[in-house]
């Protein structure tokens, strides 16, 4: 037998960025508007993220994820976040079974067996169930009675909170919004797309999310083309530029800009710049190249570090969002040369 043929790296690139636009192409037939958010969603699995997604209800976040799922021919289950939920009802647990006159315990998973798990309005969860879902995010893996069992890549959380209605729900601790990769914020559809929305939703066309990948490979696949963004360079002076936008982002360090001295309790953790960078390399790839610019970094730095800003009562007084914040952030750094 010969040996298996080898591909170049501007293959493997341009492997990389087919994949994608097929991806954002096949989500566009279901989903109208939010490009960003569906560029962002794609951006963080391939990067091997999970992704914290605002916005009030109705604006089709639970079927952006599902229609994402079936594009890339992945498993996707939903969980339904509410008060009364047990980490049992995510996670799995023993059950109680008879075979061949024998009675013995046999684990049954639960819903976070699945390659895309939708967490819709997780902060509906008490901080027990929350703290659940921490083990399968960071190690991805649970532990139900002393036994662990792994998840099967790819795994990612995609998890949706309501900003507006806060009766009845646990904010999240800062250690769990530090595992997400992004937030990104939805917005309201302009006219013209909730024109499309209602033409889509109210008429009698339907269309069927067609997979992207061979029936069976897509797992296999995904992991290859996360590997590849891992191989993507990062010169010395971005390293250092980053490093800097962290340092701005740091109350009380010697770098920080007055606004963050003024408005933030606790800056971003080193979680914040692996995610910055992971995302920067997943931008360098759409373009075709396989080392980061300054506007990689710049598009990734406000989704991967707004949730990691801890603002102080005087920013919540004045309405001075994270955003805004990160603005000024990267208005006042220098590039490096």
């Amino acid at each position: 037998m010969g040996a298996a043929p080898q591909i170049s790296p501007n293959e493997r690139v341009t492997d990389f960025r087919k994949t994608f636009a097929r991806a954002e192409a096949e989500v566009g037939r279901v989903i109208v508007g939010h490009r960003d958010v569906v560029r962002k969603l794609l951006t963080a699995l391939f990067c091997g993220g999970h992704i914290l997604i605002e916005g009030v209800p109705g604006l089709g976040k639970t079927l952006m994820v599902k229609t994402a799922a079936e594009t890339l021919g992945l498993s996707f289950k939903r969980i339904q976040f509410t008060p009364d939920l047990m980490p049992s009802d995510i996670v799995g647990t023993q059950v109680l079974a008879e075979s061949d006159g024998k009675r013995e315990f046999n684990f049954k998973a639960g819903p976070i067996f699945a390659h895309v798990v939708l967490g819709d309005e997780i902060n509906r969860a008490t901080p027990k169930t929350q703290s659940a879902v921490l083990e399968a995010m960071e190690e991805r893996q649970v532990t139900v009675f002393g036994t662990t069992y792994q998840l099967d890549p790819p795994f990612f959380v995609l998890a949706t909170q309501n900003p507006i209605e806060l009766e009845g729900t646990y904010p999240l601790p800062e250690a769990q919004m530090d595992r997400f990769l992004f937030k990104v914020v939805l917005g309201p559809p302009k006219p013209d797309e909730l024109r499309e929305i209602l033409t889509r939703t109210t008429g009698a066309a339907t269309y069927k999310v067609q997979s992207i990948f061979e029936s069976g490979l897509a797992p296999q696949k995904i992991e290859a083309l996360k590997a590849l963004v891992r191989e993507v360079m990062v010169g010395e002076p971005i390293e250092r530029y980053i490093i800097a936008i962290m340092g701005a982002c740091t109350p009380g360090g010697p770098d920080a800009i007055p606004e963050v001295s003024q408005y933030l309790r606790f800056g971003p953790s080193p979680r914040g710049a692996q995610s910055i960078i992971l995302c920067a390399k997943v931008n360098a790839l759409l373009e075709g190249r396989v080392t980061v610019s300054y506007e990689d970094v710049e598009d990734a730095t406000t989704p991967a570090l707004r949730h990691r800003l801890l603002r102080n009562f005087q920013a919540e007084a004045e309405n001075v969002s994270a955003e805004a914040i990160l603005e000024q952030a990267l208005k006042r750094l220098k590039r490096p040369r």
